[in-house]
């Protein structure tokens, strides 16, 4: 059986779930208005009621994809040493390759064979081969056209030399409301496609630590570790969200699943149809959440909503009005709870439009328009990559602007610096514990502002380094001999 693979988050308690297939129920455009009468079933034929109809419809949907990574086998360090070389050999230095095979699930999008899932499940440090198979028996070869780690999706296309599938419809994930029935249909431990039932336990769950946008369907559908990638329905059999995590504390189900909004998926597979990235439109501002001490000083009676901590000099926000201290309450007349479900919003919304935000400002509540825009990329990245006998070498840094930090997922806008993009497996950079993300903001007592004034401050010979490196908002001071 290929080996599950559990992406445990939070002390074990978080498990990505990189294995199956689920589905769950978000009811129709405009349902949520109708007044629905619940009755105790009175009679044989009522208690006979099924979901059947709902699985035959959306189960054709749902597919398992195989993921065949070839890894380089690590070496000790200690077969790099002249005196085992000499006694053993050089074969004992030579990385060796092996194959490691990882399961998840996906769904079927597109008559053309586009499949939506997890970036988790198809994640791998080197070159990959991905077979999707379907629930009918047939097997395809598969090209990845998108990864999005920001939001763990990604969306590949089934080399079907022209034949046509089957494909889920989306549906509009903002009607879903607790307690509607919702499904799960997937592949659990490898068992075989496994349909469960379920209610939606709660929405815009925010402080789940799963991946950037954090904006999560919480379900108590029964989903287990071979879920990951798989489908969330409602009753009509269209597609509410991608299951991504559970919380449990053995690795099993406990009733606490996660799924990511169809709207979500639907910026992410319109991206990949375009053949393009993921744009996001630009705040052009920071933010931080309200407690209750902050939210009763501001004169709010509750902790709600998303504060602003600093504004970009060129940004949207700064043109329409914002300042430092303003507290974002509702975004196109939804009220907003935190920081994420303002980028929730924002992301969902799509480059191109305009919004209404609602504003609180010294005790009196208003309301501005601002456009939806890509972000800019000023300065010019100047994207190199480092070598030599320094520190940093084997990463890749760039100038740091609104468009570098969209796409390294930073909440920084208007700072200023040299960002890490990339680190090498086993180089100085990866040694030194560089990670993408990471500021260098000072080089030898020297303040680095520009990617130019850091190589050329690594140019000059030293016997030692004294560096200091910022993440997330913490500056570490480090030395290093050379």
């Amino acid at each position: 059986m290929t080996r599950l693979e559990l992406l445990l988050r939070r002390g074990g308690n978080l498990v990505l779930i990189g294995l199956a297939l689920c589905l769950g129920g978000l009811s129709p455009a405009g349902a949520q208005d109708e007044v629905v009468t619940r009755v105790v079933p009175k009679s044989a034929a009522a208690i006979k009621q099924s979901f059947a109809p709902v699985v035959k419809q959306a189960a054709p949907t749902v597919v398992n994809v195989y993921v065949r990574h070839k890894v380089q086998q690590s070496v000790s360090p200690l077969f790099n040493d002249p005196f085992f070389r000499r006694f053993f050999g050089h074969q004992f230095g030579v990385p060796r390759e092996r194959i490691q095979n990882s399961l998840g699930s996906g769904v079927l999008v597109d008559a053309e064979g586009v499949v939506v899932t997890n970036y988790h499940v198809i994640r791998s440090g080197g070159e990959s081969e991905i077979t999707v198979a379907l629930n009918d028996g047939r097997e395809f070869p598969a090209t990845l056209i998108l990864k999005d780690e920001q939001t763990d999706l990604a969306v590949l296309r089934l080399e079907g030399n022209g034949a046509r599938f089957p494909a889920i419809q989306f549906a509009n994930s903002d009607g879903l409301e607790v307690g509607d029935l919702v499904l799960a249909i997937g592949d659990p431990f490898g068992v075989g496609q496994t349909v469960t039932s379920g209610i939606v336990s709660a929405l815009a769950r925010t402080k789940v630590g799963i991946s950037d946008y954090q904006f999560f369907i919480q379900t108590d559908a029964a989903i287990n570790p071979g879920n990951s990638g798989g489908a969330l329905v409602d009753m009509d059999g269209q597609l509410v969200g991608i299951n991504t995590a559970i919380f449990s504390k053995s690795g099993g189900s406990h009733g606490i699943g996660f799924a990511i909004p169809s709207n979500m998926v639907r910026v992410v597979v319109q991206s990949a149809l375009k053949g393009g990235k993921v744009q996001r439109p630009w705040l052009g501002a920071s933010l931080q959440p309200l407690t209750s001490d902050l939210a009763e000083s501001l004169g709010l009676d509750r902790p709600a909503g998303a504060m602003v901590t600093r504004v970009h000099a060129r940004g949207p926000a700064k043109g329409a009005g914002l300042q430092v201290g303003d507290v974002i309450v509702s975004f196109d007349g939804k009220d907003i709870q935190d920081p994420e479900a303002l980028q929730y919003r924002f992301v969902t919304k799509g480059i191109g439009s305009t919004v209404e935000l609602g504003l609180y400002r010294n005790g009196k509540r208003f309301r501005t328009t601002i456009a939806t825009v890509v972000p800019i990329e000023d300065p010019p990245r100047n994207e190199q990559d480092l070598t030599g006998a320094n520190p940093f070498s084997g990463s890749r840094v760039a100038n740091l602007s609104p468009a570098v930090s969209a796409e390294l997922g930073l909440d920084n806008d208007g700072l200023t610096g040299v960002v890490v993009m990339n680190v090498e497996r086993r180089s100085n950079a990866d040694r030194l514990g560089l990670r993408p993300g990471d500021l260098i903001v000072g080089v030898n007592d020297r303040e680095i502002e520009s990617v130019k004034q850091l190589t050329d401050v690594l140019q000059v010979p030293t016997g030692h380094w004294r560096l200091a490196i910022e993440r997330g908002g913490k500056v570490f001071d480090l030395t290093v001999r050379g």
